[in-house]
């Protein structure tokens, strides 16, 4: 029976290779892009028309110098090919720093590219397939899809392929090129796995009376207010998948506050004229768009969907497991302890994902081509996946590659556990690039890594649900508020001095019953570390038997707690001495941020969220 799997799966994989991947690229635009460059050079075009035209086009400017862009190249649904990663690879050595960014939309991003190379960006992409076309600006963004669509025994079906048709089908179409502002998909494989109460339009795949759909959600975001999204009907069958993501565009396209950037996001619209108002207005909509819908339309997005589900053939050959970690009962060498946290059982008999565990979303020129080399050897799969983590993950790996996976990304520093777990730390861009951040997020995120790991945190059962996520202003690119610890950047004066400062949350939580975290208090950014080992040692002195951290600190946040901690003030009362910090004069290293040798300053600039 084993054989026969694999062959059936080799012999899938074997096919797609007879179809080019996804283009997403054009390489006219590069040209275009130049001569805009041109026209804004000799004050043709105005900085703010100038502004808008780079947006749409994927390249924002960087931190307090205009004259640089950070590219964010689109990956939908977070697949990409190792010749698309060599491809990035040689542009941000040629025009970056010699690394990329994976960001928590599973997006990938080159800093510091000098405006007159973006063009050149713009090209390479192009002739690798991929793109940075409305990456950013007022129109539809990334188009996310779980990590694990395809290999999540929970899951219906995979819903890679309705996330690619979706991306494909609005990409550079005129019905979202000027929206209020951003819009996001995002397309989980189970009511688990996936972040879909925190979109625009969050997708979970179900199957009803043997037909295929979804349960669609609405009007969900973060940001410096945030809101869950909502439930628009029990069902949506797949047939009405295009016409429900129109209708919802529409909607939002008429009816959203184009005056007033802070609330022109479509969930204000939700919250302003109320859900069932929202809600009955969207369904109006849809028998207006399914009477008119032209036949060419549907055809688009029919073909769009059907090259997808060719190219996911490899999913359809599974059985029902649970979907477990290959857990390593003395995890005493570094091969144990990695297998132990990044080794996932797949659904596919013999088949298991592996992760790669970045530093904040960081990897170098090198890295991402060994990463590269190992996709073509060992996964049957042929391509790798980026995650809502700022991880890799690999998939289709055979047992007996396992081993050698794990001695190919040592090689290059790609071999660090903690994936899945407390110690792989999320962390925005913050002022290492974006104009918003007011701390640095970035830093932050890899000192807590690297200090977790150290204390060997990622062997603790306990921590394994739990999640840290760290934003650098209130603005949720680091999605603080769905984490079990929380945080996001800002400034506080103490006695005369400025001084980075972290507002803390607790029990977030992401999948269909999604929940947005409580705030909790402001801890110094020098401080978050040692806070957030005293709320460990409290956890561990107040525990039930074995409840993890995650489970431990929702039930104190909702008052239910155990002994000396039974609610969240009885926990704040124990952390508070601990975020005091000396004087300026004792200690002025306490009052720099992370990363900075000079005093902090709260220095922000005009942010490029929205054209």
């Amino acid at each position: 029976m084993v054989h026969s799997v694999d062959s059936d799966i080799l012999s899938s994989s074997k096919k797609k290779h007879l179809n080019p991947d996804e283009n997403w690229g054009l390489v006219e635009e590069s040209e275009y892009f130049a001569n805009k460059v041109k026209l804004y050079r000799q004050d043709k075009l105005n900085a703010d028309e100038f502004r808008r035209f780079r947006l749409q086009n994927g390249a924002y400017g960087s931190r307090l110098n205009s004259e640089f862009s950070m590219i964010r190249i689109k990956v939908p649904g977070g697949d990409i090919s190792p010749e698309q990663m060599e491809k990035i690879a040689n542009l941000s050595e040629t025009f970056s720093i010699g690394s990329a960014h994976v960001s928590t939309r599973q997006n990938i991003q080159l800093h510091w590219v000098q405006l007159e190379d973006v063009s050149e960006v713009v090209r390479g992409l192009a002739e690798g397939g991929l793109t940075s076309r409305e990456a950013c600006g007022n129109t539809i963004r990334n188009v996310m899809c779980s990590h694990f669509a395809g290999v999540c025994t929970n899951e219906p079906f995979d819903a890679t392929m309705h996330a690619k048709a979706v991306a494909k089908f609005f990409l550079r179409n005129p019905l979202c090129q000027n929206l209020p502002r951003k819009f996001k998909f995002n397309f989980a494989c189970c009511s688990e796995h996936g972040f879909v109460r925190i979109a625009d339009v969050g997708l979970v795949p179900a199957i009803r009376d043997g037909i295929r759909g979804f349960r669609i959600y609405l009007g969900g975001g973060l940001g410096a207010a945030s809101f869950i999204g909502h439930l628009l009907e029990e069902f949506t069958p797949e047939s009405r998948l295009l016409s429900t993501s129109i209708s919802t565009i529409r909607v939002y396209d008429r009816l959203g506050n184009r005056e007033n950037l802070a609330r022109n996001r479509m969930r204000y619209l939700v919250n302003e004229l109320g859900w069932e108002k929202f809600q009955t207005l969207l369904l109006k909509e849809r028998v207006i768009v399914e009477a008119t819908m032209s036949i060419p339309t549907k055809n688009a997005f029919d073909r769009a969907l059907s090259i997808n589900t060719n190219a996911n053939s490899l999913s359809t050959i599974s059985n029902k497991r649970k979907l477990p970690l290959i857990n390593s009962d003395i995890a005493q060498t570094p091969y144990s302890r990695w297998l132990n946290t990044n080794v996932i059982a797949q659904k596919q008999p013999g088949y298991y994902g592996i992760y790669i565990t970045l530093g904040a979303g960081d990897i170098t020129s090198n890295q991402l081509r060994v990463l590269a080399e190992c996709v073509r050897e060992f996964s049957l799969e042929q391509k790798a996946r980026t995650t809502p983590q700022q991880n890799f993950f690999i998939r289709y790996i055979k047992s007996e590659s396992i081993p050698k996976v794990f001695t190919k990304l040592s090689s290059i520093g790609l071999g660090n556990p903690g994936a899945n777990t407390l110690v792989s730390a999320v962390g925005c861009s913050g002022t290492t690039s974006c104009n918003l951040a007011i701390t640095n997020s970035h830093r932050l995120a890899k000192e807590i890594q690297s200090k977790f790991l150290e204390l060997n945190f990622d062997m603790d059962p306990a921590f394994r649900t739990s999640t840290i996520k760290i934003s650098g202003c209130p603005n949720s690119c680091g999605q603080h508020e769905v984490a079990t610890i929380g945080f996001y950047g800002g400034a506080s004066r103490i006695a005369n001095s400025m001084a980075p400062i972290y507002t803390m949350l607790f029990a977030g939580s992401t999948g269909e019953t999604g929940e947005l975290g409580k705030t909790i208090m402001r801890v110094p950014a020098k401080r978050v570390i040692d806070v957030v080992l005293k709320i460990i040692e409290c956890f561990k002195e107040e525990k039930d038997g074995n409840e993890n951290l995650h489970d431990w600190i929702h039930k104190v946040t909702a008052g239910h707690g155990n002994d000396k901690i039974k609610t969240l003030d009885d926990l704040k009362k124990i952390l508070v001495p601990i975020t005091e910090l000396p004087s300026f004069a004792e200690n002025p290293d306490s009052y720099k941020d992370y990363g900075a040798d000079s005093n902090f300053v709260a220095k922000t600039a005009r942010g490029e969220c929205a054209a």
